[in-house]
Formats: C-alpha cells, structure tokens, sequence
C-alpha cells in the first residue's frame, strides 16, 4: 500500500540515484536527492547507489560527510546497491579500502568482472514471486556474511542480497531492472523501523 509519509534519501553523489528516486516514487514514497550532509537529518532511510566506490569515498571526505552517513547507517534503515554494499561492509578487499564497517559481511571489489562483464540474471530468491532478476554491471561479490546476516538471494553459491536488521545490502543493480520487490521489502524495512522507534 503506497505510504506518502516516509521519506527515502537516496545519495546522489553518484550513480543511478534517479533510477532509485523513481522506483521509490512509484511505491509512493518521498524520494530525496541527497547531497549534503544536513540533508540526511529527517530522513526515514536511506539508499546509497551503484558507482564508484572510491569515488564515493572522495566525495564523503568533504565537510564531515562521511561522519554524519557513518552515524545514520548505525541508526537508519539504509539500502546499499553495488558501490552502496561495499561501502557498507565491515571488510572490503581487492584492493582493500575504508567503509563504514555497519554490515557484517566480506566483499571483494570488481569480482564480476568489467564494465563489458555485465549480465542480468534471474536467481531464486526467499521474497513471495518467484526469481529475481538481477543487473550486474562491475559488481563486488559477497565473500562472507555473518551469523546475524539473512541471505535472501544468491549468485551460484555466494550472497547477493543481505539483511541485517536496519541494513540492506545487494551486489547488483535493483534500480536498473523492472522488479519492485527489493525497494518494496526495503519500505517495509523502513516502516518496522519507525513503529519502533
């Protein structure tokens, strides 16, 4: 059911924001383009884009970005696609770089290969409607997941989408293809989180 009260930020640092932005407006939330970091302070999640995950990192070095996101990631619902997972996970490889550190999981930078590697793929999933498709374009792969993180799509024998209480995180590109479940369970995600606050 469409809810006009919660208001989604989606990062738009870089990336397929807009993609995001339209996908959580179809749903019937508000969707805000966040830049700066005042603009995360009455949000009611979050969703950080595909991109360039060191590119992404240079950006939140200004103006204590990077503080202000590390906070509301620890106390938010906030969505992480692709670049957005990476930035999420507790251990980064290949090469290595700094992250959050919010999500209890492992990832290994590029492993899908090149920009001319991209696929979209239809994987079994736990969410009701059968496989879920799948856009990947230069993705990392999930290496590990912890005990606390719920696996609720794979590629082959590796997590691809992951919850972890507040934290959602996918290797590949929701945004990107035609399947509203992901954005649907993150709302739901969102709205849990509110009636518990």
């Amino acid at each position: 059911m469409p809810d006009q009260k919660l208001t989604i930020g989606v990062l738009a640092l870089q990336g397929a924001y807009e993609a995001h932005a339209a996908m959580l407006r179809q749903l019937g939330a508000t969707a805000v383009l966040v830049r700066k970091p005042e603009q995360l302070a009455d949000l009611d999640g979050l969703i950080i884009p595909g991109g360039e995950s060191t590119t992404f990192l240079k950006h939140l070095e200004r103006a204590g970005f990077f503080d202000v996101l590390s906070a509301f990631v620890r106390n938010k619902p906030t969505f992480g696609t692709c670049a957005g997972a990476i930035l999420l996970a507790k251990d980064v490889a290949n090469p290595p770089q700094p992250s959050l550190a919010a999500m209890d999981i492992a990832v290994e930078r590029n492993f899908y290969g090149r920009q001319n590697d991209s696929v979209i793929l239809h994987n079994e999933t736990t969410l009701p409607g059968g496989p879920l498709e799948m856009v990947y374009i230069r993705a990392p792969r999930i290496s590990h997941a912890g005990p606390a993180v719920e696996t609720i799509a794979r590629r082959d024998a590796d997590p691809a989408l992951v919850r972890q209480g507040h934290l959602l995180a996918a290797t590949f590109h929701p945004e990107l293809g035609h399947d509203l479940r992901i954005h649907t369970l993150f709302l739901n995600m969102v709205r849990e989180a509110k009636k518990a606050r």
